[in-house]
Parts: structure tokens; C-alpha cells; sequence
């Protein structure tokens, strides 16, 4: 086995469909030799009976409970037989999956970079001029942090080599926010990281929508200080929006 998807959920019965049928194209199956593992954290709706469906392995948080994303993510990474681990959220869509193999092939697997990620964009029928702005900015932005040494990965694509995720013990689970930067943060300090502008995954703007990107924005500053100064995070809990 090479690759392992591992999508954490949590009540996503509405998006999470679109992306497993995607993950089960029987071609990219064969040519790529790759295994999906959800871990949901909790889910209350049909999540786990979708997973079951379209998976090749579901796990269900103790007792049902709620678990952060970072639990639900180092559940999935333990069980997982893959060389690279490709994290995917639940609620995005890759632009292109053939590509994503194609890339990791050529210019991730024999390389330097132990991880890897790429551009985060809203899905193109929900895209509004304001979308296009933030995410240029966004995009530019976290790609000029791995530059510069700072670390940077949305948490809706993180794709990592099984041995380095071990080397720094996954995704810290005291943090309810800014996980992904933290542990991206950490494998920077030591290592290369990949961004990959050519690859694009494509996210629900619900959360924008709700809170707006102004406050989104603030809430992922203050959230990456605090990691940066004291190694948790502002936000108690990453309230989900359905």
C-alpha cells in the first residue's frame, strides 16, 4: 500500500458523498494502489452509513463522543498501511485527483520535502468576487510562510510521509483550532515542505458565509500566535457549521 486518504468527519452526510465517489474512480483504484479510512468524531446523521458504504475502513469515535479533528485525524493515521498519508477534510473536493497522484509521483515521492500541500479554493458554483480575493491572498500567503521557514498547511490538504508524521507524533489533539498550522509549523523547523501551486482542492464557503472572511481571517491570526507563543490555541472548540 502507498497512499492512505484519511478524511476526519463530523455530520457531513450532505458533502461527504461527492468526495468518496470521486475516491472509488475503479481506473485511479488500480493505477495508484490506495486505501479511504474516515474517522468520524462523532457524527449524529448518516455519515457513518455513508462511510460504510463508499470506505474501506470507518472508525467511530469511543462511545460516539465528539473528538476534535486532530483525534480524528491520528485515529485514521495509526490505522493507516500507506507510505504517504493525504488528509482530506470532508467537505472538499480535489480539482483534479489524477493530478494530485501525478504530482506527488514526480515532484514529492523522491525528493527532499517531507510534506506537502496545496491551494484551497471555494467550490466554483458557490465562488462570489470576495472568495476570489481572500483565497488569492490566503493561497500566497501560507505558500510565503513555507518559504520563509514559519510552516503552513490548511488542514484540507495535508499529505505527509508516514515516517515524518511519526517523527513528530502527528497533530497535536490539545489544540481545537490551528492544528494544522501547528504541526506544519514543527515539521518546518526541520524539514522542506512542498506547496503545490499546480493542485487546487476545492472547499464549502459555509463557514465564510456564516462568520465572513474578515473574522475567519482574525480568528486563524490570533489562533497562530497564541500555538506560536504558548503551544495552544484561543479557540475552545472549532464550532461546526452544517
Amino acid at each position: 500500500m502507498i497512499y492512505s486518504f484519511i478524511i476526519p468527519t463530523l455530520n457531513e452526510e450532505k458533502l461527504l458523498p461527492d468526495l468518496l465517489k470521486m475516491l472509488n474512480d475503479q481506473q485511479l483504484r488500480e493505477k495508484y494502489n490506495y486505501e479511504i479510512i474516515v474517522s468520524d468524531g462523532g457524527s449524529e446523521d448518516n455519515t457513518i452509513e455513508i462511510a460504510n458504504h463508499y470506505s474501506d475502513m470507518v472508525i467511530t469515535a469511543e462511545n460516539h463522543q465528539k473528538q476534535n479533528i486532530a483525534i480524528g485525524r491520528n485515529v485514521g493515521a495509526k490505522k493507516a498501511s500507506g507510505d504517504i498519508l493525504i488528509f482530506y477534510n470532508g467537505d472538499i473536493l480535489p480539482e483534479n485527483l489524477n493530478k494530485v497522484f501525478e504530482t506527488i509521483e514526480t515532484e514529492f515521492i523522491n525528493s527532499k520535502f517531507s510534506a506537502m500541500t496545496c491551494c484551497v479554493k471555494v467550490f466554483p458554483d458557490e465562488e462570489k468576487l470576495i472568495d476570489v480575493v481572500f483565497q488569492t491572498f490566503y493561497n500566497y500567503y501560507f505558500h510565503f510562510l513555507n518559504i520563509i521557514g514559519m510552516g503552513m498547511g490548511r488542514g484540507e490538504c495535508h499529505i505527509i510521509r508516514k515516517n515524518i508524521f511519526k517523527e513528530f507524533d502527528g497533530y497535536n489533539e490539545n489544540l481545537a483550532a490551528g492544528e494544522d498550522f501547528d504541526l506544519f509549523r514543527r515539521i518546518r523547523k526541520k524539514y522542506k515542505i512542498l506547496f503545490a501551486r499546480n493542485l487546487v482542492v476545492f472547499e464549502s464557503p459555509r463557514r465564510y458565509r456564516k462568520y465572513g472572511h474578515f473574522k475567519i481571517l482574525f480568528t486563524w491570526l490570533i489562533n497562530s500566535i497564541y500555538i506560536v507563543l504558548g503551544d495552544n490555541s484561543r479557540s475552545q472548540e472549532w464550532k461546526q457549521v452544517r
